[in-house]
């Protein structure tokens, strides 16, 4: 009679687990046996003994985010609750916000991606978004905007993704507040944190990104505005871009990043008031500019760089009101630069302020400041009475065989300098500061 009896418990417990399993996918908008609409991943199931944080607009209330996006109106916020959501890559096809709550974590659970955003007019705000995985042959990202045009990206922290943020064939944009930081540990199996490519008029700005092969990179991008981003620490270029004419890049921040930044093949870029610092080794500038034309780069500061700026075949470009601090090289211009004017810049305490590859010179400096200038103002108006030779013959030496750079506290390369200045046989002639200034610009 007892095992009877317990028979009948047990058919009585499934038949009540069965209906509330009905009556709670009614209530979060998918019924038992529905089918996901195409074109987006459900999520997985809550774990055993747990329950998914739940998704709510005004429309209802849901545990998938493919499925609130499905049932989502134009104009709709969907607000994620706090607790992590797992999902593979969620098409976002139409102007919908999607706003985390405090605690809000989107984490992959197998997809190429994230949120693959097609609609204009969409925002992502306040999310913690997770686990991308990395390919050889894809870029997959976390958010990935494609032909899609006003999208707002802010506020949220990209952890561990192969791409943070991707905008292809987009337009004005916005990109700000994010936090993007990834492990990898060699370049190739790395993607970047924020990357844009055929985009136009997008503003990227107050960004921090960690860890990724470049932390921003641009290709192909028009009328861009970069500011107050701060990029460190990455496998490569701290910025890197190319064949992109038009950008403004103002009070960003580059740290410590394993070859600096990367300036190439593009017109009309302004430069102004960022930070390029700590930036060492072999390969490594503060900035490195190639094939630009027409450009500026002002008020800028380059502290402890191995080279801070490197020119190499740029044309025109205005290099004034920076300060050149304890740089390995301050300057290092090719032959391949012309008609570039380097005018009221600081160069304090460098290792060498100048360096070139050729006795020829085609570019202007006039009005720098020189710590190591030797010269004197007898007129009192702050210009030195005699010019300045800013190559040294050691550079020119290092230049062409860099184990020399061992001999550079040597007293004996000194004496050979001196009698270089006295007069010049190997260094350029015309590389001259004819107005050198006696105190520095930023006093």
């Amino acid at each position: 009679m007892g095992m009877g009896r317990n028979r009948l418990l047990v058919a009585g417990a499934i038949a009540l687990f069965a209906g509330g399993t009905a009556a709670a996918g009614a209530r979060s908008g998918t019924a038992v046996g529905a089918v996901v609409p195409a074109g987006v991943v459900s999520m997985e199931a809550p774990a055993p003994g747990g329950e998914a944080p739940r998704i709510r607009s005004a429309r209802g209330e849901w545990s998938d985010l493919a499925v609130a996006v499905a049932a989502a109106g134009t104009g709709d916020t969907l607000r994620l609750a706090g607790g992590v959501h797992r999902s593979g890559t969620v098409v976002i096809d139409r102007p919908v916000t999607l706003l985390g709550e405090p605690g809000a974590v989107l984490e992959n659970s197998g997809g190429a991606g994230l949120l693959h955003i097609t609609a204009d007019g969409v925002t992502v705000r306040g999310l913690t978004l997770r686990g991308t995985p990395s390919s050889h042959v894809r870029d997959h990202a976390a958010v990935l905007v494609e032909g899609a045009n006003g999208c707002v990206i802010e506020g949220n922290a990209f952890v561990d993704n192969f791409f943070g943020i991707y905008l292809a064939r987009s337009s004005g944009c916005r990109l700000e507040g994010n936090t993007l930081t990834a492990s990898g540990d060699r370049e190739s199996s790395a993607g970047n944190g924020i990357h844009l490519w055929n985009a136009t008029d997008v503003i990227v700005t107050g960004n921090r990104v960690r860890g990724h092969r470049d932390g921003i990179y641009l290709e192909h991008v028009q009328g861009a505005s970069l500011s107050r981003n701060v990029s460190e620490d990455n496998l490569r270029y701290g910025l890197h871009f190319m064949f992109s004419n038009g950008n403004e890049y103002i009070a960003n921040e580059f740290r410590r990043n394993n070859a600096g930044v990367a300036v190439m093949y593009s017109k009309e870029v302004v430069v102004r008031g960022n930070t390029f610092e700590d930036n060492w080794g072999a390969a490594a500038y503060g900035l490195l500019i190639k094939d630009i034309y027409d450009s500026v780069i002002s008020g800028n500061t380059f502290r402890r760089n191995t080279v801070a700026i490197s020119s190499e075949g740029s044309t025109r470009v205005q290099v004034t009101g920076n300060r050149f601090v304890r740089n390995g090289w301050a300057v290092r211009v090719l032959a391949s630069s012309q008609e570039n004017r380097f005018t009221a810049n600081d160069f304090v305490e460098n290792s060498f302020d100048v360096t070139t590859n050729s006795r020829q010179n085609y570019n202007t400096f006039d009005g720098n400041y020189w710590s190591r200038y030797n010269g004197y103002d007898l007129t009192g108006d702050g210009i030195g009475d005699v010019p300045h030779r800013p190559v040294r013959l050691f550079a020119l030496l290092v230049q062409r065989s860099p184990a020399a750079l061992v001999l550079l506290r040597s007293s004996f390369l000194d004496v050979l300098e001196v009698a270089e200045r006295v007069a010049p046989v190997l260094t350029p002639e015309t590389l001259v500061d004819e107005r050198p200034l006696m105190k520095e610009t930023a006093r």
